[in-house]
């Protein structure tokens, strides 16, 4: 079932880097970003009240907080220069250059969680650095 969920965020971050592309022309993009997390919060925000699951705030230890709120500020600076890129560039090549982030992530992975380097994940990170160089040159 996960591979629906990952499904549906690469098609929602594809939307994304569309849509943002024409409602950011003209505007800041800072200030297009601060929008969109507005918006982000509301959502999510509702969707938690929705499911009841409010009351599970209460549950998260000092670690669960520390490493939420850093993820937290690594989604915000990873937004912004999003937004100044796809404000600069073009969708075609910000976007495959965003999802490098799949490789990096790859490599974070081992190096901070200590998880192995299989085959199939070193040759799809290699195979996405080469399909993102050429989108690119």
């Amino acid at each position: 079932m996960w591979w629906t969920y990952a499904l549906l965020s690469a098609v929602f971050a594809a939307l994304t880097a569309v849509l943002a592309k024409v409602g950011i022309r003209g505007v800041n993009s800072d200030l297009a970003t601060a929008i969109r997390t507005v918006v982000i919060l509301v959502v999510a925000w509702g969707i938690v009240w929705a499911r009841g699951s409010a009351h599970d705030v209460q549950l998260l230890t000092p670690r669960n907080w520390l490493f939420l709120v850093l993820s937290g500020g690594a989604t915000g600076l990873s937004w912004i220069f999003y937004f100044k890129a796809l404000q600069l560039g073009k969708v075609s090549q910000v976007a495959p250059v965003d999802k490098l982030s799949v490789a990096i992530a790859i490599g974070l992975s081992m190096l901070f969680l200590g998880e192995a380097l299989t085959l199939k994940a070193a040759l799809g990170a290699a195979l996405i650095i080469g399909g993102t160089l050429v989108l690119i040159v």
